[in-house]
């Protein structure tokens, strides 16, 4: 057995088994850290590949998204510019650790949490973590965290990219005049 089976083997043994209620609210959270990914990335992109029409780089973030979190394009244009550019899109995932380096825990923790909701719906999806290690995305040293550290750290890094408001503490409440 590998190091990384026996590392997710041992995970999976202390991981309790998720609330049903928690699987939607964990998958909400893993598909705010992809539209971060894709935000960034199209940033990015904008600069790397100035001489293409925005659409052109929004296919080309879309398709290293869904690459990398294994889903299926909802846009076919999506699907059809990721078979036409196979090559572009290996290349830009290869380049994702150095490219959206910052990013790299949280696509750790959503890769991971991603894997343990599918887990408990009978998906398998280890291949995403799989291929998370080969591309030097994988933090394989990260802990991972509680469901709750996990979606507040994902509320903090969404509300930081304008994805959503930051929620501010509320006030101490008023001491009643004496």
């Amino acid at each position: 057995m590998s190091e990384f089976q026996q590392y997710t083997k041992e995970q999976q043994e202390q991981e309790a088994p998720f609330d049903s209620k928690l699987i939607p609210v964990m998958r909400e959270a893993v598909l705010t850290v992809q539209m971060v990914l894709y935000r960034t990335l199209k940033e990015n992109m904008a600069t790397r590949y100035a001489d293409w029409p925005p659409e052109k780089q929004g296919r080309l973030a879309g398709a290293v998204v869904n690459n990398l979190f294994g889903t299926e394009a909802l846009d076919p244009g999506v699907a059809d510019f990721a078979r036409e550019h196979r090559e572009l899109v290996e290349d830009e995932l290869h380049g994702l650790s150095e490219n959206c380096e910052n990013l790299v825990p949280f696509l750790t923790d959503a890769l991971r949490m991603q894997t343990i909701c599918d887990n408990q719906e009978g998906i398998h999806s280890l291949g995403c973590l799989l291929m998370a290690r080969e591309l030097g995305i994988l933090r394989e040293d990260r802990a991972l965290p509680l469901p709750s550290t996990f979606m507040l750290s994902v509320r903090n890094l969404a509300a930081a990219h304008g994805i959503i408001e930051k929620v501010e503490a509320a006030p101490p409440p008023e001491e009643p005049p004496e």
